[in-house]
C-alpha cells in the first residue's frame, strides 16, 4: 500500500483501529452527475463526519461549467444535505469545503487540464495533500480514452516518487463485450499499472456482501455444508420493481445482463463459491474467485438454460406503467432484455453437478437482492408423507439488501397432537444485531481506494473471465426477441420453465 506511513492506518498490531485515509487529492470527473451528486459526494461528506478522512484530503471537480468556487461550494452543501447519512456538522463542513477546488472545461480542453495540473499542485503546498491524487472517473465510458490521455498528456499520473500515489477509480460497465473490456484495460494501462486502477462495483462494498466470507471462514457449522454432498442449487437474484426511468440512453444496447449479471451477479457468484483465500489481502482473494470465474461451465442447450424478458405494460403496486418499448426515447423494435435469467455449474470438486441459477430484471415483484443456498432433501424422512407435505428444502438465505440479513429454513413440528412438520425461519437483521450502522457502500469504496486497499475491487482478469462467460449467452439472444412479461411478477414464462425442466422452482423474496 502506497501511503505515508506514520499515518497509515491499519496497524497491524491492532486490528480493531478504524482505516483512516492518508493526506489526499481526489479529482472527480463528472461532478455534476447523478452518481457524483447523491452517492461520492455525500459519501466523502460521511467519511469526514466519521473521522475516516485524513483533514488534508481535497476535491476537486471537473465539469462543463462556468462555475466560480462559490457556486461549487453551494452544489456540494445541496448535495451533502439532500442525501448524506449522517448529521450536518458544521466543524467537519468547515474543513472539508476548505479543500474544494473546481475546474471548468471540455474532456478533450488541454487548457482545463493544464490548470487542472496546477491545481494539484497548489494543493500540496497549500492544502498538503503531499503528492497523493487519485482521478474518478464517473463518466460515460466512452470518454475514457480521452480523460486518460489527458491525464497523461498534463503529466498527472506520474508523480509517484518517494511512496507518493497517483490512482485512478473507474465505474462499471467495464467493457461492452470481451474485445471491448481488453481494449479499454489497454488503454488505462498504459497510463497507470494496474495495482493503481480501481474498477468499482458497488455491490461488494456492502456489508453483507463481505459477510459471506465471514459466515462462511469465521464458522465452523456452515462450511462442511457448503458442496454438492448437501446443496442441491444455488439461486441469485437482483430484482428491481422500478422501469428504466431515464436511463434509456445508458440502458439501450446495453440491457439487464451486461448491466447486472457481468458485473454484479457473477461477483456474488465467486464470492459464493470460493476457497477459503490464505488471507483477506487482494491477491489472495482475487486468486480464489479468479479460479471460481475459470471453472464456470454454460450448459450446452443456452435455449432451454437461460431467459431473457421485456415488461409490458400494465398494473403494479396500483399504477398503471408503460411497457420498455413506451419508454422515453426507446426504440420501439429494441430487443433490449429488461430481465436475465441463466444456468451456470462450476466445475470443481466442491460443486460439481450444482447448478447457480442468476437472474435479474425490472419491474419485478419487489426490490431485493439475495443469494439462496437451497439444500437437498433429507436422505431419509421417517414421517409419512402427510406429515412433510408443508415441508419444502432446507435454505441459508443471504440478504444483500434491503434489510440486509441472514435466514436459515428449515423443518419444525408444528404444535398440536398430530405429527406434522413444516418450514420456520431463523432470523438476523444487521439493524438489530448491531448498534453501529453500516457504511455505505461508496463510503467503504472510496476509503480503500484512497488508501490502496483493493480486496473489494475487481482486477483486469475477473473482469474478462466473466466477459468470456456471458459473451456467447449474449450471442445466443441475439437471435431472438425477448418474451413479454407484466409488471409486478417475476418475470417471463420461460424464466419458470427453465427451472420447471429439472424439477425445481425460483423462489418467492
Amino acid at each position: 500500500m502506497n501511503s505515508v506511513k506514520n499515518l497509515s492506518l491499519r496497524d497491524s498490531r491492532d486490528r480493531r483501529l478504524p482505516l483512516i485515509s492518508p493526506p489526499c487529492g481526489l479529482v472527480i470527473f463528472g461532478i455534476t452527475g447523478d452518481l457524483a451528486r447523491k452517492k461520492l459526494v455525500p459519501a466523502i461528506y460521511d467519511l469526514a463526519n466519521r473521522g475516516l478522512l485524513h483533514p488534508a484530503f481535497a476535491l476537486t471537480g471537473f465539469a462543463r461549467r462556468d462555475w466560480g468556487s462559490g457556486d461549487f461550494e453551494e452544489f456540494i452543501r445541496r448535495s451533502v444535505k439532500e442525501n448524506a447519512r449522517t448529521a450536518w456538522n458544521e466543524k467537519t463542513w468547515r474543513q472539508l469545503s476548505s479543500g474544494f477546488r473546481f475546474v471548468g472545461g471540455s474532456f478533450d480542453d488541454e487548457e482545463a487540464f493544464d490548470k487542472l495540473a496546477s491545481t494539484v499542485k497548489e494543493l500540496d503546498e497549500t492544502r498538503g495533500t503531499g503528492g497523493n491524487h487519485a482521478f474518478y472517473l464517473s463518466i460515460p465510458p466512452n470518454a475514457f480514452p480521452t480523460v486518460v490521455s489527458q491525464l497523461a498528456r498534463s503529466g498527472l499520473n506520474d508523480d509517484q516518487d518517494n511512496g507518493r500515489f497517483r490512482r485512478i477509480i473507474v465505474e462499471k460497465p467495464f467493457g461492452h463485450d470481451l474485445k471491448s473490456a481488453q481494449d479499454l484495460a489497454k488503454t488505462l494501462q498504459e497510463v497507470f499499472a494496474e495495482e493503481d486502477t480501481f474498477r468499482i462495483d458497488h455491490y461488494l462494498g456492502k456489508e453483507t456482501v463481505q459477510n459471506i466470507l465471514a459466515m462462511r471462514f469465521a464458522n465452523i457449522m456452515f462450511e462442511p455444508l457448503w458442496n454438492s454432498h448437501y446443496v442441491d442449487h444455488v439461486q441469485i437474484t437482483m430484482a428491481e420493481d422500478i422501469g428504466i426511468g431515464t436511463r434509456a440512453g445508458y440502458y439501450d444496447g446495453v440491457g439487464a445482463a451486461r448491466d447486472v449479471i457481468q458485473n454484479h451477479l457473477l461477483q456474488l457468484l465467486a464470492l459464493t463459491a470460493m476457497e477459503e483465500p490464505v488471507t483477506f489481502n487482494a491477491d489472495d482473494v482475487r486468486v480464489e474467485k479468479e479460479k471460481v470465474l475459470s471453472a464456470v461451465r454454460l450448459p450446452e442447450d443456452l435455449s432451454k438454460t437461460t431467459a431473457t424478458g421485456q415488461y409490458s405494460a400494465g398494473w403494479q403496486a396500483g399504477e398503471f406503467v408503460r411497457s420498455f418499448h413506451e419508454e422515453d426515447n426507446i426504440d420501439p423494435d429494441s430487443r433490449t432484455e429488461t430481465y436475465a435469467a441463466m444456468t451456470l455449474f462450476v466445475d470443481t470438486r466442491r460443486w460439481a453437478g450444482v447448478p447457480f441459477y442468476l437472474r435479474t430484471g425490472k419491474r419485478l415483484g419487489k426490490r431485493v437482492t439475495e443469494i439462496a443456498i437451497v439444500f437437498k432433501r433429507a436422505a431419509h424422512i421417517p414421517f409419512d408423507n402427510e406429515s412433510t407435505q408443508e415441508l419444502g428444502n432446507n435454505a441459508l438465505v443471504i440478504r444483500v439488501q434491503p434489510d440486509e440479513g441472514v435466514t436459515i429454513r428449515f423443518g419444525s413440528k408444528v404444535p398440536g397432537i398430530d405429527m406434522r412438520v413444516r418450514d420456520v425461519t431463523m432470523d438476523f437483521g444487521y439493524g438489530h444485531a448491531f448498534t453501529e450502522d453500516s457504511p455505505e457502500a461508496y463510503e467503504r469504496l472510496l476509503l480503500d481506494a484512497i488508501s490502496g486497499e483493493s480486496p473489494l475491487f475487481p482486477a483486469q482478469r475477473e473482469v474478462e473471465l466473466s466477459w468470456k462467460i456471458l459473451d456467447p449467452v449474449l450471442e445466443h439472444w441475439a437471435q431472438y426477441k425477448p418474451e413479454p412479461y407484466r409488471p409486478g411478477t417475476w418475470g417471463p414464462q420461460s424464466a419458470d420453465d427453465m427451472l420447471s425442466a429439472t424439477g425445481r422452482h425460483w423462489r418467492i423474496p
